[in-house]
């Protein structure tokens, strides 16, 4: 099948852009040095290929991602990096993941409380590095740390997101460094063996993590492409072109809103400016006077954020040139864990 045979609008991946992503990053991250996170790409089978590059320890966003990782064979060092308080929740991840090291991130009591009450094992203390999210004060970790232990629980270490500092530009390199200096000033207090954090935006400057939790370096998406990394763009919704008003000079594709997100700007275009997207549509025109398409050719639209661009769909098309080389099923949407 080639790619114009494909109904859209869909999801495509350079095959040759993301193989040369992912050797990028091995080299520079190897082995467990890198806990890939599957939330920018929600596939077990592109998380396959990151196994298949050496790394056996993965990053989640959910108990559905836990669950999923695990039930493909992909569960040596799960870390749910984000905050739960359901504690059947919990309890269903923990349930179904017999046989996998599962770690959870816990910044409170409360989360403690439910992640001891769930089974749950071993968890991480997850401080606060200057991004208003999740974490607690890094003061408070050592004391989150002994309520852990007190509540049964192992404690590998911590982890904390300089994510505000993603996309810096002006003396990023000492913003990062300060960041991470009072994830180490926790830990010093915390113990354990694991300093996990840092993305895609850090990648290159982020030293004293001993485990990197990008994922959108796999994929790129139009934000983090105008960083002037080395990964290249891989992902892109593939458009229909429906319209055409050659009196006005637009054209729409049939990819919008409910195929694309747009909360890191619009899609891109090559080789045209997009006006809008509406639900259904994505409004574009050439750039420098360059002639109109014509309604049914193809559009390959860029998106901004990549991560819940991938949720919007239930496959990716792996291309090699215009050839569909493989479909990888969006496994691991939703939230709820799915037991087998």
């Amino acid at each position: 099948m080639r790619a114009t045979d494909l109904p859209t609008p869909c999801l495509v991946v350079d095959g040759a852009a993301l193989a040369a992503n992912v050797a990028t990053m091995a080299a520079a991250r190897p082995g467990r040095a890198l806990r890939p996170h599957v939330k920018a790409f929600k596939s077990t089978g592109l998380a396959r290929e990151l196994a298949a590059a050496g790394h056996d320890v993965f990053c989640c966003a959910t108990p559905a991602e836990v669950v999923g990782m695990a039930s493909v064979g992909l569960g040596a060092d799960l870390l749910l990096a984000n905050e739960v308080v359901d504690r059947r929740r919990l309890a269903r991840m923990v349930g179904a993941t017999v046989g996998s090291r599962v770690t959870v991130a816990v910044d409170s009591e409360e989360t403690i409380a439910a992640a001891a009450a769930a089974g749950v094992r071993e968890v991480l203390v997850d401080v606060e590095v200057g991004l208003p999210r999740c974490g607690c004060p890094a003061a408070e970790a050592g004391g989150l740390a002994g309520t852990a232990r007190a509540a049964g629980l192992a404690v590998r270490g911590v982890m904390g997101y300089e994510g505000h500092l993603m996309m810096e530009t002006e003396a990023k390199a000492a913003k990062v460094e300060a960041a991470m200096a009072m994830l180490l000033a926790a830990h010093a207090e915390v113990g354990g063996d694991v300093v996990s954090g840092g993305g895609t935006g850090t990648w290159d400057l982020n030293r004293w993590v001993t485990e990197l939790q990008a994922g959108s370096y796999t994929l790129m998406d139009g934000d983090y492409a105008r960083l002037g990394t080395p990964f290249r763009p891989a992902l892109s919704v593939l458009a229909t072109v429906v319209s055409v008003n050659r009196a006005r000079g637009w054209a729409v594709a049939d990819a919008g809103l409910k195929a694309l997100a747009t909360d890191h700007g619009p899609p891109t275009v090559e080789g045209a400016t997009v006006w809008f997207c509406s639900d259904e549509h994505t409004t574009f025109a050439p750039a420098d006077g360059a002639p109109l398409p014509a309604v049914g050719d193809r559009v390959a639209l860029r998106p901004g954020h990549v991560d819940p661009t991938v949720a919007l769909h239930d496959r990716l098309h792996v291309l090699d040139g215009d050839e569909v080389a493989d479909v990888w099923p969006v496994d691991l949407r939703g939230w709820d864990p799915v037991v087998p």
